[in-house]
């Protein structure tokens, strides 16, 4: 059942549902405890975290500072999330991309009522190489990428980069700065701490129920793929139980390929030239070959940077901005494009013709044909997915339709973006189940942690939480503020970022007074200068923004509205010239 239009005041009844929790009392007297406020059902002790890039590090340390027993799961053979680079390229992903509850992969359970631990093993090396590469995910980074933010704002707190660091940080310096913070907490892949499990794949989350039939956390079935003798995978399923989980596997896990008119048979012909960016690494394979690239966000642009000096010919594919927040220039992150790239407008359709892609035609929107094409890259974004929580995926509800309350309340729809979370991180109907960095066009180096510590107290009770139905009010109130679900929803931006962080800061430091405990600083004054210098730097052009070699008329054939830009110049305080650092839109 869908529910076309808003309706939070018809959600509002699902908070009855929880009126009989019971409130942890280990931290709070029976009457700290205010009606106002949420009541979880059990205390939580043991958490899981899922995943070991930058958000997931941050919230095992706030966590088990805090005094929690938490285990930390890593698809990976190391940490780092997005910033462990290889030169292994991910598996293939489907082109056009399937339903969205399918993600980057089809969990992998054992048989129905085996015993666990559940062994297999396997000894096709070919198979195997493909079983590695789809379990740990290779990270969608190339060789040659930086960081789109100054050293000085990508940085966790507690270990600054090193004075005279350059701003600019190659990936495997990132890298290697993420494997010292997990080094500094006991946690890299050589530290043998027991609770944390490389190369272990989470492939169900799923609510877990007393003798009495209540609510009593949450059970997960975990799959670890080892190397066994005579060079045999081995596959071990085994279950863990806890109290709470913290799901901190990023947004870049899920490719989007649109569905474009002639795509399908496209990739069916001629599967080899056609990638979505997460597997591009190296500029080579392209020598001497026209290349288009579709879309020009921070993947689109830099690659086509990295590609041109060894491509014959290159387009950039960009469609208008629909969305309706934020609202920037569109043109000027076209800076960042090299002149000698043909910026163009939308596909309209993909036209297979003789035995080489290069036969084919590629149809514009505006009518022009693209001939000659050799390879396509999508440098088309990702989709927000979680696999082992199929409970909480429903892609049948369209952009902005409800489910009906007393149904589950999905997180996952059409993969755009998340729901039904407070602060879009504390899933609403059970905030013992939490997002660390599902939001964009912020720094998750720092956000994380003001974010990771709001758990951290808000888990043990030392620092107030709203009652489920005042969490659908203020929810209602950020879906009226963003303008309804789309790409946008989880969109920050600077002013955002701001303002959020300073929410943060001063509820937890009031918590902190109220309760006891840890308080949190803001951010050091310095910051939004330093952002400011890095963004005339990387998109100025003499403090005016420059397009790429392309005139209006040009850009406006394409579809692009510039009404109103000629002319501006970025000084790098403007919200929304900081909001370009992150964007990743096509």
């Amino acid at each position: 059942m869908r529910v076309s239009s808003l309706g939070f005041c018809a959600l509002l009844p699902i908070a009855t549902a929880y009126s009989n929790q019971v409130p942890l009392r280990e931290y709070l007297s029976e009457t700290a405890q205010s009606p106002d406020y949420y009541q979880f059902k059990w205390p939580i002790r043991r958490v899981a975290i899922i995943g070991a890039g930058v958000g997931g590090l941050i919230a095992y340390r706030e966590l088990t500072e805090a005094g929690y027993d938490v285990h930390l799961y890593e698809r990976d053979d190391s940490p780092g999330g997005n910033w462990h680079y290889s030169e292994e390229i991910p598996v293939d992903t489907p082109i056009p991309s399937v339903d969205v509850s399918i993600g980057d992969y089809v969990p992998s359970l054992p048989p129905r009522g085996a015993a666990l631990p559940y062994v297999e093993e396997y000894d096709d090396p070919v198979e195997n190489e493909r079983r590695k590469r789809a379990h740990r995910a290779p990270k969608p980074i190339w060789d040659s990428l930086t960081s789109n933010a100054p050293a000085p704002v990508q940085q966790i707190r507690e270990i600054p980069w090193p004075a005279g660091t350059p701003w600019a940080l190659p990936n495997r310096k990132l890298q290697r700065y993420l494997r010292a913070f997990a080094s500094w907490h006991g946690v890299n892949n050589n530290d043998n701490n027991p609770n944390i499990s490389y190369n272990t794949r989470v492939e169900l989350i799923e609510k877990r129920y007393n003798a009495t039939g209540n609510e009593a956390g949450w059970s997960l079935t975990l799959k670890e793929l080892t190397v066994a003798k005579n060079n045999k995978l081995r596959a071990t399923w085994v279950k863990g139980d806890f109290d709470a989980v913290v799901i901190a596997t990023g947004r870049y896990n899920a490719p989007n390929v649109p569905k474009i008119p002639g795509l399908k048979e496209l990739a069916e012909r001629f599967p080899e030239h056609l990638i979505h960016s997460r597997q591009y690494r190296v500029p080579e394979p392209y020598q001497d070959q026209t290349v288009l690239i579709v879309g020009a966000g921070t993947s689109g642009g830099e690659i086509a940077r990295d590609i041109i000096k060894h491509a014959k010919k290159v387009y950039q594919s960009i469609r208008p901005e629909t969305f309706p927040i934020p609202e920037r220039p569109q043109d000027i992150f076209l800076s960042r494009i090299p002149h000698n790239v043909s910026i163009v407008g939308e596909i309209k359709q993909f036209i297979a013709k003789g035995s080489q892609l290069s036969d084919g035609l590629v149809e514009l929107s505006n009518g022009t044909v693209l001939t000659g094409i050799d390879r396509v890259i999508f440098a088309t974004g990702y989709r927000y997915t979680y696999p082992f929580l199929p409970q909480y995926h429903n892609s049948s509800l369209g952009i902005n339709d409800h489910a009906a309350p007393g149904e589950t309340q999905p997180i996952v729809t059409d993969g755009t973006h998340l729901r039904s979370l407070y602060l879009d991180a504390f899933y609403i109907p059970d905030p013992t189940l939490t997002f660390i960095n599902a939001n964009f066009g912020m720094q998750s180096f720092t956000y994380a942690e003001f974010l990771s510590l709001a758990i951290a107290k808000i888990w043990s009770g030392k620092a107030d939480f709203p009652s489920t139905a005042t969490l659908w009010k203020k929810y209602a109130e950020v879906y009226k503020e963003r303008r309804g679900y789309g790409r946008h929803f989880q969109f920050l931006g600077a002013v955002r970022t701001r303002e959020g962080l300073r929410f943060f800061q001063g509820w937890l430091n009031d918590a902190a007074v109220k309760y006891g405990g840890k308080q949190i600083d803001g951010l050091p004054k310095d910051t939004a200068e330093v952002s400011a210098v890095w963004i005339r730097a990387r998109f100025g052009a003499n403090g005016n923004y420059g397009i790429n070699a392309a005139d209006v008329e040009r850009l406006s054939a394409a579809g692009f509205n510039t009404t109103g830009f000629e002319g501006v110049s970025i000084d790098g305080t403007e919200s929304w010239a900081q909001d370009l650092v992150y964007n990743d839109y096509w």
